[in-house]
């Protein structure tokens, strides 16, 4: 009885052995079969740091900082930014004349300019704004010192008469309010009409041909 009892306890202790040896072998189990909470919560937080990392070494943030404008985007030109003048492009053979005006950016940074200059003429008759041509415009990137320019386009007064006398050049930049005033480098005079609309035909920022 004694040799039986002796036996019994040898399996007992095995068995206790073997089960406590699988039990340790497996980290991730609390001996129910279950993951471990505290081993789980241990792999997420790594996981997490890793996907927190990448996150702030890209995406927005980086794109937004990869120039000194929000998102990224060169902002519009600004008046105060820009040196305007203007001068005679008029061809010798050309039915019409010419005046190309020139936009300099003399800021510090790069600056977009895109569509269409308001444009009028100071005569002894009135004020004549320019008439847009219709051209597809397309956005200018200037960067500090560089230069774009448009056409105006005038009829030549060949009537042999007085006409109508310019006196100053009206500009104000595309999407701007702040006009600045130059002086007419044109012909002096545009012939009179009774046309209806303005003779004065404008083109976009970064034509300079032909106003039309």
């Amino acid at each position: 009885m004694r040799v039986h009892k002796l036996v019994f306890a040898a399996v007992a202790a095995a068995a206790g052995f073997s089960l406590t040896a699988c039990q340790n072998s497996d980290a991730g189990n609390d001996g129910t079969g279950r993951n471990d909470p505290s081993s789980a919560s241990s792999a997420a937080s790594s996981s997490g740091g890793k996907n927190s990392a990448g996150k702030s070494s890209g995406g927005q943030d980086t794109a937004a900082g990869t120039g000194s404008h929000k998102n990224g985007k060169v902002s519009k030109c600004r008046s105060d930014e820009l040196e305007i003048t203007a001068k005679d492009n008029t061809i010798d053979g050309d039915p019409d004349g010419t005046v190309v005006v020139e936009l300099k950016n003399r800021g510090d940074r790069a600056c977009a300019i895109s569509g269409y200059a308001g444009v009028d003429l100071k005569t002894n008759s009135g004020s004549l704004s320019a008439k847009r041509t219709g051209e597809q415009p397309h956005q200018v990137v200037l960067k500090t010192g560089q230069s774009t320019a448009f056409g105006i386009n005038y009829p030549v007064n060949k009537s042999g008469g007085s006409g109508v006398r310019i006196t100053e050049l009206l500009v104000t930049p595309p999407n701007e309010t702040k006009t600045v005033t130059l002086r007419w480098p044109g012909a002096a005079t545009l012939p009179v009409t009774d046309t209806p609309g303005s003779p004065v035909k404008v083109g976009p920022v970064g034509n300079a041909g032909q106003g039309g």
